[in-house]
């Protein structure tokens, strides 16, 4: 692999990203906003601006998703959003489940609402948002639970989007990430 990092530039914050091989012949530069409160605020600020008017309800996917979604709620002045849970806790009661394919996790997953989150989501116009849109599979499984749930999808939205998302017209993102061929 001749560069180990790739040079990101978004919401003008400037990072080197580690470059992960994912298969033989894939790598993508590892993005990770956990801990990073410079880039989540600017982030959630920018996205924050060109969300659709009619959104109600932000909604992202545990883990990396979760700081994103919190400072743009807060930035839009919403009072709650929602997080699907990777997996069922015991709190929860009567949870709505959907699988999922992710680029970055190894097998399928599950992503659930308990009834309370669900109960919030009825009815609602609900942005899907997370740090990175790939394959898109995260957002097709959020879109799941949030129809499950009675909800209207009013858009998708991301800091990156990577690999063939970059050519979706139906995502907000703010700068693109490239995968990297090994071979």
């Amino acid at each position: 692999m001749p560069n180990k990092y790739y040079e990101l530039n978004v919401a003008g914050c400037k990072r080197k990203l580690p470059i992960m091989p994912i298969s033989e012949d894939t790598a993508i530069a590892g993005f990770i906003i956990l801990g990073d409160t410079e880039i989540v605020e600017k982030s959630a600020s920018e996205l924050a601006k060109r969300i659709p008017k009619e959104t109600e309800i932000l909604m992202t996917a545990e883990t990396k998703g979760i700081p994103l979604v919190a400072e743009m709620a807060r930035v839009l002045g919403m009072k709650r959003y929602i997080v699907a849970r990777k997996s069922i806790k015991l709190y929860m009661r009567n949870p709505l489940v959907v699988e999922d394919q992710s680029i970055t996790t190894k097998g399928k997953q599950i992503l659930c609402l308990m009834d309370t989150d669900a109960e919030l989501l009825k009815g609602k116009n609900v942005l899907l948002v997370d740090d990175v849109i790939s394959t898109g599979g995260s957002m097709t499984a959020m879109k799941k639970l949030a129809s499950a749930a009675g909800a209207t999808v009013v858009g998708e939205a991301a800091i990156l989007a990577e690999g063939d998302s970059v050519k979706r017209k139906d995502i907000i993102f703010l700068e693109e990430l490239p995968l990297i061929k090994l071979k």
